[in-house]
């Protein structure tokens, strides 16, 4: 076991403090990494505040890490030390469910590994990236692209692949029509994903604030779902809509937005339940549906597709010390569009 330094929540109110945690020695299939940067996602701040559960304290979140690999196991054939590699939302699965064969490890029918606040295959927690250190199966490192801004990277590991996957999964082109609800840590990433595809997007943020960002990442529009008219403007236009937004929203209205087949895909995940009526379903032969992260070949296939087309997310990047200031800021939309720790400051 190594002792190494981190962030960690203590309970759902206190703020995260600087401690050391353990970390298993190197297996024959496992990679050992010294992180360079963390993410904080969302999923951090709902996961420490048990919005989505009962947590296991102390804890260390962060699902978005990058680093360069420092040792490998005896039988590691897929990373070698002085690789750049990056860690996302899971670090094992049952690898034998048809989902896992399928390279869907992220759908695993018995639960995947998740990088927090899982029980790892040891029987004990899993801790994140909040760290200095890491340890994980190699099959669950990604390569991370030279050309990838390094401080950048971090957020495609999460933000990105949720994104991607949808987008994907759902054949986005040229001539296809998206609307991303929400412009946050991962709206910003659907817009520069889907412009990169090919399709037309408007992005349907509450307010025109971030308007001249969304133009400036490729989308043709921005409209302010405060204002009712937009929902008539609109009416009737998209075939795939992202939401991206962790919190309640008037489905049957964005319902209404989509052409005959269309699809509302949910990538946020809120704390409470949604409502819809079926009848807006019918009308249009409509689809409202769900997405979660990816597989580790598709989150490959993401990075590698970031790396060609230019795209990397916007980032403030903040020492360690910094994060519970981090955390109100996300809170109240005050970042453009996602924190990243410098694990050197931990």
């Amino acid at each position: 076991m190594r002792t190494v330094d981190a962030y960690a929540a203590t309970s759902a109110t206190e703020p995260l403090i600087k401690t050391t945690i353990e970390r298993r020695d190197v297996g024959a299939k496992d990679v050992r990494i010294d992180i360079a940067y963390a993410g904080i996602c969302h999923s951090d701040i709902h996961t420490v505040k048990e919005e989505w559960g009962q947590v296991t304290y102390p804890l260390v979140v962060g699902h978005e890490i990058v680093g360069v690999v420092a040792e490998v196991g005896s039988e590691v054939t897929k990373h070698a030390v002085g690789d750049r590699v990056g860690v996302g939302c899971m670090v094992n699965s049952c690898r034998k469910c048809e989902n896992c064969l399928a390279g869907e490890e992220n759908y695993c029918l018995e639960g995947n590994v998740g990088t927090y606040g899982a029980v790892d295959r040891d029987g004990t927690i899993t801790q994140g990236g909040y760290s200095t250190e890491v340890v994980v199966d190699e099959d669950f490192v990604l390569r991370v692209p030279e050309s990838i801004p390094y401080e950048a990277a971090a957020p495609l590991l999460c933000a990105g692949i949720t994104t991607y996957s949808p987008l994907h999964h759902w054949n986005v082109g040229e001539g296809t029509k998206v609307a991303v609800v929400g412009m946050g840590g991962l709206g910003h990433m659907a817009v520069k994903i889907a412009v990169a595809m090919g399709a037309e997007v408007t992005v349907l943020s509450q307010t025109l604030a971030k308007q001249d960002d969304s133009l400036r990442y490729g989308a043709k529009a921005h409209f302010a779902t405060k204002d009712e008219a937009t929902f008539e403007t609109l009416a009737r236009t998209f075939d795939v809509i992202i939401n991206t937004v962790s919190a309640k929203l008037p489905i049957d209205a964005y319902l209404g937005l989509l052409r005959r087949n269309g699809s509302l895909v949910n990538v946020g995940a809120p704390a409470e339940p949604l409502s819809l009526n079926v009848f807006n379903l019918l009308g249009g032969r409509r689809s409202f549906s769900g997405s979660m992260i990816g597989g580790i070949r598709e989150t490959q296939e993401m990075l590698d597709f970031c790396a060609e087309h230019g795209i990397a997310p916007e980032i403030e990047l903040i020492e360690a010390a910094r994060v519970n200031e981090a955390y109100e800021r996300v809170l109240s939309s005050d970042v453009r569009y996602r924190f990243v720790i410098d694990a050197a400051t931990i």
